[in-house]
Order: structure tokens, then sequence, then C-alpha cells
């Protein structure tokens, strides 16, 4: 859930960064770069990561900032979903990342699933657009939307790639440790909503 210290540390980033983009003005410059360092410290202080590591996800941000979009995809069989095995931490999320630019929301998560989990997808429905800052997901640098698709499988097979060290489907009632970062236990409970109710409208917040 939102938390005020970080709400402010996103804010001075945001700020800083595009005054860093739209300011001609050599001392203002000086204090936009001096804000970002400020941000900088706030997250080293109460998330425990490493200085350089934030100052480098910062210092590749360029131009207005506006919030950075996860897609996740939904694969349903026999009743049960899709997950995959991260090897950064060793839980299971709903295969899926950071869209990239050039490819639409649906080519994005078609990848996703493909390259982290061997099967060929289509995707078919929107299910939830969701903001992150809203659901208890731990402290994270960005601000980020969590748009969740369903798809069907049409092809390719169970199979690992660069990010991931296991593939399989998992019953509502018997979900492994997840990956919080990526999905938590309410966001799950919603998408097998879908699964019962294939009428159920698209959920947005």
């Amino acid at each position: 859930m939102s938390l005020k210290w970080l709400d402010w540390a996103k804010r001075i980033q945001s700020l800083s960064q595009s005054g860093l983009t739209f300011s001609k003005d050599a001392f203002d410059l000086e204090r936009f770069e001096e804000l970002r360092k400020i941000s900088v410290e706030i997250m080293e202080e109460h998330t425990g990561a490493e200085m350089q590591k934030i100052k480098e996800l910062f210092a590749n941000e360029k131009g207005y900032q506006t919030p950075k979009m996860d897609v996740r995809g939904a694969v349903f069989q026999r009743g049960k979903i899709l997950m995959v095995c991260e090897n950064s931490d060793n839980k299971w999320s709903l295969p899926g990342g950071f869209c990239d630019i050039g490819l639409s929301p649906g080519e994005n998560i078609a990848k996703e699933i493909q390259e982290e989990s061997g099967y060929i997808v289509v995707p078919t429905k929107v299910l939830a657009l969701l903001d992150m800052n809203k659901h208890p997901h731990p402290p994270q640098p960005f601000h980020y939307y969590k748009l969740f698709i369903q798809c069907e499988i049409v092809g390719g097979a169970a199979k690992t790639g660069i990010e991931t060290k296991a593939v399989e489907f998992f019953p509502e009632n018997g979900l492994p440790e997840l990956s919080l970062n990526r999905n938590i236990d309410s966001q799950l409970s919603l998408l097998f909503e879908f699964e019962r109710n294939p009428t159920k409208e698209t959920v947005f917040d």
C-alpha cells in the first residue's frame, strides 16, 4: 500500500526528472540534480537497496515521467493458472514483464509468455488494469500500472527461459509462494473469478 516516504521520494524524482528534461538554466539544472540525489538517498534509507543501483535506475530515466506498464498473462488450463518460478528470487509469478517499445500490450504478453514458459498464446481479454500503489506490494522505486490479460494456448510446450527456472499450472487453493513484487494473492483471486465467470467485466482502479 502507499507509504508517505515512498510517495514523497517518487514525487521528488518525477519533478527533478522533468526539470532536468525541460530546464535550460544551468543553476536550475544543478538544483534539479540535487533533488534527484535527495530522492535516491530517501530510497536507500528506507528500502535498503544500494545507492548505486538506485542511481543507475533513476539516471536511465529520461523525459517527462509517467507510470511504467507491467503486463501479466492469465492462462488457465482445467481450472489451474499458469505460473513461472523466477530465477531472481525463487518465487512464482504470472508470466510477464515490462511492456517493450514498439509492441502492443497483446504482442508484449504473447512474447513474454512464450519466452518465460514456452507456450504460444493468443490474447483474448483484458481482465484488469490496476494501480500498484493501491495494492500491498513491497515498496518500489517507480510507479507501476499492472495490466492482466487472459490468453489461450495455441501451441508450444512447457519450457523455462532465461529468467525462469520452472513452469507449472496451479489451482487456486494450492498456489506456491508468490513473488510479491510481481503479483499478490488478491490479484490471483481476482483472476480466478474471471475463470469461474467469463462474463465478468474488466476491473480497473
